[in-house]
């Protein structure tokens, strides 16, 4: 068994472990600081998609549903709560770092109370819990009472804390700590995975997401169908959730044989090389974690300039209003046809978020907000 460094943490992560922004932050957080020298604890009702247990120093704690007769729903709460302050009490837990106030951050402070050595709390909000269930009366007090009772809040966006002092009580301190992205050693190359899709030369725009409502799928669909050059292109959608309610309108725009679906893939990296350009057609992005990724790549992206979007390309980088169809398809035209441009604009995005969000910087960040926490 290896032996701890005398300055690592014992920290505990609670995330949801689906294929977006918080899951996958929380998980290349966790792998992160393993590799530091830390002892990382995840837990969820799932392993995350992207959370490879073999690492040193990583360990995942299943969460099972609760189902009793006695309810007339099956509950999570309090059975993460629960395996939290086991594996608290069991070694010795320093910090429990909940994404997302309900249920994590909630679970985490009954944990705290349970396990008898009070781990430090840090909270993390990543959007949902401020835009769309603080609106929500039946939420919102737990949200506050989570966010009260955290040791430390953080944001992952100047957009999403301003928010969530607009919507939430919350009068604590937020700080921002934006979301970074680690690429993984890619499996096969650009060629490979083009040969592997059935693409020639075809101008491939790509779209990952949870597939949310908030993503706006339908606005995803009628942008590529607006454009002049869509006979030279398809459009490859990594999908979260099933694409499937969108079936008829995918058929009504006559886009069934211009689009490439693939779900729950884990190996993005591969596929945003396959690709030319990013187009994300959100209401509201509290980060836009998706947007990071194709940048990262050199890859220009067409967006709305909503939420935390003009943060993550840069201030500079061209967007456009919300809910104007026409000015991305245009867009998305212009770089079909001329490559510099779309080659000038995927360097300028990638040389902004390769200075802003790279993974030692906010590891830094995140390192100094545990032992901040720890010393109080």
């Amino acid at each position: 068994m290896a032996v701890m460094n005398k300055d690592a943490l014992r920290i505990g992560i609670a995330c949801f472990p689906l294929i977006g922004g918080s899951g996958i932050l929380a998980t290349a957080l966790g792998s992160e600081l393993a590799r530091r020298g830390h002892e990382v604890h995840f837990f969820s009702y799932a392993r995350p998609v992207r959370l490879n247990v073999s690492e040193e120093r990583l360990h995942f704690h299943l969460v099972e549903l609760a189902h009793h007769t006695l309810f007339p729903c099956p509950d999570y709460t309090l059975p993460l709560a629960v395996k939290m302050a086991e594996v608290a009490s069991a070694v010795s837990l320093d910090i429990i770092h909940a994404h997302y106030a309900v249920p994590n951050a909630l679970a985490a402070v009954l944990a705290a109370q349970m396990s008898g050595v009070s781990p430090g709390i840090v909270t993390t909000l990543h959007g949902t819990d401020t835009t769309l269930l603080g609106q929500d009366r039946a939420y919102r007090t737990a949200i506050e009472y989570a966010l009260d009772r955290s040791d430390a809040v953080t944001a992952v966006s100047e957009s999403l804390r301003e928010q969530t002092r607009e919507i939430l009580k919350v009068s604590r301190d937020v700080e921002v700590i934006p979301n970074f992205f680690v690429p993984r050693p890619a499996a096969r190359t650009r060629e490979e995975v083009r040969a592997e899709l059935g693409l020639r030369d075809e101008f491939v725009i790509l779209h990952m997401s949870n597939m949310r409502p908030g993503k706006r799928i339908d606005l995803l669909l009628q942008t590529f169908a607006a454009m002049r050059t869509r006979h030279r292109a398809r459009l490859l959608i990594l999908a979260g959730e099933s694409v499937q309610p969108y079936d008829e309108m995918i058929d009504r725009l006559g886009l069934r044989n211009q689009l490439i679906i693939r779900e729950n893939e884990a190996a993005v990296e591969e596929f945003i090389s396959a690709a030319d350009a990013g187009l994300y057609t959100s209401d509201y992005e509290s980060f836009g974690l998706s947007i990071l990724e194709t940048l990262y790549f050199g890859k220009p992206i067409v967006a709305f300039a909503v939420g935390g979007i003009p943060e993550v390309a840069g201030e500079s980088y061209p967007l456009y209003p919300f809910p104007d169809v026409s000015a991305l398809s245009a867009a998305i035209d212009t770089l079909v046809e001329s490559p510099d441009v779309a080659r000038g604009l995927g360097e300028q995005g990638r040389k902004h978020v390769v200075e802003k969000f790279s993974a030692d910087t906010i590891l830094d960040r995140y390192e100094t907000l545990y032992r901040r926490v720890v010393s109080q």
